[in-house]
């Protein structure tokens, strides 16, 4: 993608508009943000008057176009593109739709033709709404604009052309620098733009709404690019609710759904990733101000208890923290606002200091400076026609404090709208975040302390992904799987595979108590069709179990039992089709489904980066010793999951799925053994 063409295309001096109703809307967003470059229309049978002149078509125009928006029934669309790359235009905005997003043989072919008509044209769509360039002045848009010009904000690249208007539409203050609405992503796709604008230094932040992505490792890429850049990203993705196609063939599959690998790659690339539009929003102006937290310490202060319960109630399943304060700043805040005030995080300051305004900055002072990562005021506002004149004065004060202080400072309304436009452009002055609605303003918090985290700590992903896509997958048998993965270091029971005769000579000479299990290679799921025996204890248990073992399968797997297990961990690796290798680890044993307590990792998988990831599950209690329990032997846990994935780097060209079900994990020390393997190769 050439960079220059790209460059006239986002930030024309000439723009062509072809067409006629949605072309007269563009015309009307290009004088509202006060375009000044050349405009030309053109039209194949429109009349020229005094005011408006109309161009038959692309060749007839005086120049080639920096830019042109292409709102010409579909079929006309192609001939147009070769037009414009004839004449060497920068680029254009495809409107029209009737594309690739029918998924039709017509819609297809249509794209065909476009793609080779335009060349190396840049564009937009089809099936999009176009762009707005707050920054130069430039709309290529056919919707009421809203908005004016900046010199600064945060870039809005969108899927939806209605999403594009709603953000556009919105009563939050976000500094918006530009919108791009990308459509089909036929050409130019969210993963161009992002490493696009992270070149523009005025660009401060980027934000995503997406169904889709469209190429995965060059998405990965412009993410690490914008990392470097310092451009943190935020975004809505959709389809939190699908589930991949290959989910219900093992446990690692159900947990491993296209959803959860896109929350495991946003985590690890440090990308936040919003609810919904509201902390879209919010996310957005606070990395705007400032970029990512550098940590989650968080103190909430206002003059109200009923506001500073409500954040410490709404935060509970967020990460973001409110440690105490320190011994000295707590003293220093008793002696200045009396006995009465309980010095707490959440901060209830009470009404004391409301008009003793320089009672009022000292504390604010004191807060700031306390060591907390990011001090938030809560403050609801009256409306505009009230007077709001104290509201306003005390987040002067709380601004006023805030040169030279360790910590980011925001303001919290409980209601969206109980913060004003007035109050929200003096914080943005102030270097102070209005962030509006309490949930949402906290989700941001999290989200940006996150980013942060992952800055900081977490090494770039490396997607591993095979050079080719697997064919027909079929099951390795599970003393086969076992061995392969011995061979990578992961400790199995001692066992020996034998006929259904032998079962009770084996298991005699393998030592009791023993685990029978019916040994196929297609029976992926043993113990839900009773191919499994545990705790066998004798000869003539064992010679009974094999009996009965003997009507699915001819030979049989006999091995030690496990019975000093702390924690039963389910560790999956699999191959997604779009992210490549990835790692899962969760609660294992029968009720794997059931429970749902699982992470994912991409790529590059470290010690630490799983031992984080073990501490983020629900059943991590178990493994620290859970009422009275021992300790697990987490070490060799991590050891086990880390020679799965060296297992699967080496077989990358035929793996499909690797499933331990569970590993037991054993007392510290004494190691962590996998009791059930699965390997699918292509």
């Amino acid at each position: 993608m050439s960079a220059g063409r790209l460059q006239r295309l986002l930030a024309p001096r000439s723009i062509a508009l072809i067409g006629g109703t949605w072309a007269d809307a563009a015309q009307a967003a290009s004088t509202v943000i006060g375009y000044t470059g050349e405009l030309w229309r053109v039209h194949p049978t429109r009349a020229s008057s005094a005011a408006q002149r109309y161009y038959r078509s692309v060749d007839e125009l005086p120049a080639a176009p920096d830019a042109a928006f292409v709102a010409a029934p579909n079929r006309e669309v192609p001939a147009i593109a070769a037009a414009l790359a004839r004449r060497g235009a920068g680029g254009f905005v495809c409107f029209a739709a009737g594309f690739s997003e029918t998924g039709t043989e017509e819609g297809e072919r249509l794209t065909s033709e476009l793609l080779a008509a335009a060349g190396e044209l840049p564009f937009f769509g089809p099936n999009c709404y176009g762009l707005v360039n707050f920054l130069d002045g430039a709309a290529l848009w056919p919707d009421q604009l809203v908005g004016g010009r900046r010199e600064r904000g945060v870039a809005l690249i969108c899927q939806s052309g209605t999403v594009a208007l709603n953000l556009l539409f919105n009563d939050r203050s976000l500094p918006i620098a530009s919108v791009l609405t990308v459509g089909n992503q036929t050409r130019l796709a969210a993963e161009d733009l992002i490493e696009h604008l992270c070149a523009d230094e005025r660009v401060t932040a980027v934000g995503l709404y997406l169904e889709g992505v469209k190429d995965v490792p060059r998405f990965a890429q412009a993410v690490a690019h914008a990392r470097l850049a310092r451009k943190p990203i935020a975004l809505v993705k959709t389809g939190r609710t699908a589930a991949s196609t290959e989910a219900a063939r093992t446990h690692t599959g159900a947990l491993a759904g296209a959803d959860n690998v896109f929350d495991a790659f946003c985590a690890q690339a440090g990308v936040a990733r919003c609810e919904s539009l509201a902390s879209l929003c919010e996310t957005l102006k606070l990395l705007h101000v400032g970029g990512p937290l550098p940590g989650r310490r968080i103190l909430a202060m206002g003059a109200s208890g009923g506001d500073t319960a409500m954040a410490a109630d709404a935060a509970r399943n967020l990460s973001i923290e409110f440690p105490p304060f320190d011994p000295n700043d707590a003293a220093q805040l008793r002696a200045l606002l009396s006995a009465r005030v309980h010095i707490s995080n959440p901060f209830d300051f009470h009404t004391h200091v409301w008009f003793d305004y320089p009672r009022q900055r000292a504390m604010f002072s004191i807060a700031q400076r306390a060591g907390f990562d990011l001090v938030a005021f809560l403050l609801d506002c009256p409306p505009a026609a009230a007077d709001d004149a104290a509201y306003v004065r005390a987040i002067e004060e709380f601004a006023a404090a805030l040169p030279g202080a360790s910590s980011r400072a925001a303001v919290i309304s409980s209601l969206p709208e109980s913060l004003g436009s007035a109050a929200r452009e003096k914080c943005f002055g102030w270097g102070v975040v209005p962030l509006q609605g309490q949930r949402e303003a906290l989700e941001a918090i999290d989200l940006a302390a996150k980013v942060g985290e992952a800055w900081s700590q977490g090494a770039p992903l490396e997607l591993q992904r095979p050079k080719a896509a697997a064919g027909t997958a079929q099951s390795l048998s599970e003393p086969e799987a076992k061995e392969a993965l011995a061979r990578h270091g992961v400790i199995v029971p001692r066992a020996r595979v034998v006929s259904v005769a032998d079962a009770a000579a084996a298991a005699a000479a393998i030592g009791f108590p023993v685990v029978i299990k019916a040994a196929g290679a297609a029976l992926e799921h043993k113990s839900d069709i009773g191919g499994v025996v545990l705790n066998v204890r004798t000869v003539a248990e064992a010679a009974s179990a094999a009996r009965r073992l003997a009507a699915l399968s001819p030979t049989l797997l006999i091995e030690e039992m496990v019975a000093d297990g702390v924690a039963e961990i389910l560790v999956g690796l699999r191959v997604d089709p779009q992210f490549g290798l990835l790692l899962v680890l969760g609660a294992g044993g029968v009720l794997t489904e059931l429970l749902r307590d699982s992470v994912t990792l991409l790529p590059p998988f470290t010690a630490a980066g799983i031992a984080a990831a073990l501490g983020r599950l629900r059943s991590a209690a178990l493994l620290a010793g859970f009422r009275g329990r021992p300790a697990a032997d987490v070490p060799a846990l991590i050891e086990t999951a880390l020679a799965c994935t060296r297992y699967a780097a080496t077989n990358l060209e035929r793996f499909v799925e690797l499933d331990l079900n569970p590993v037991i994990v054993r007392p510290r020390g004494r190691g962590a053994v996998a009791v059930d393997a699965l390997i699918r190769l292509a």
